[in-house]
């Protein structure tokens, strides 16, 4: 199983990004799908979830700004981020969770300038 994300960089605030995660050796119709995000020293949290047959949850920091979905023709999971802060600056990385197991991509730094 690998999760492979893209489409961090670097922005203003105000602005927005959209992170994709291509997904490959699990089927995404048949698990629940996650973003995290990790600051330096920090523990990661998880931002955004999308579980099977439920409606997205987020975390109160990034709700009504963030839009999780999942592409299961593609395959892959998707993150629109709209009007990002300074304090969304971070290294974002998705998860396919399933019978208990989890995997996690490497992540992608998004730097939020103020």
């Amino acid at each position: 199983v690998q999760l492979l994300e893209s489409g961090g960089g670097v922005v203003q605030a105000g602005g927005s990004l959209g992170l994709s995660c291509l997904v490959s050796g699990l089927a995404l119709s048949s698990v629940d799908v996650f973003w995290g995000r990790q600051e330096p020293g920090k523990e990661r949290e998880v931002v955004a979830t999308l579980r099977r047959g439920s409606s997205a949850m987020y975390a109160d920091s990034v709700k009504g700004r963030f839009t999780i979905s999942r592409d299961s023709a593609k395959n892959t999971i998707n993150l629109q981020m709209n009007s990002l802060k300074p304090e969304d600056t971070a290294i974002y990385s998705c998860n396919g969770r399933k019978h208990g197991a989890s995997y996690w991509g490497q992540g992608t730094q998004v730097t939020v300038s103020s």
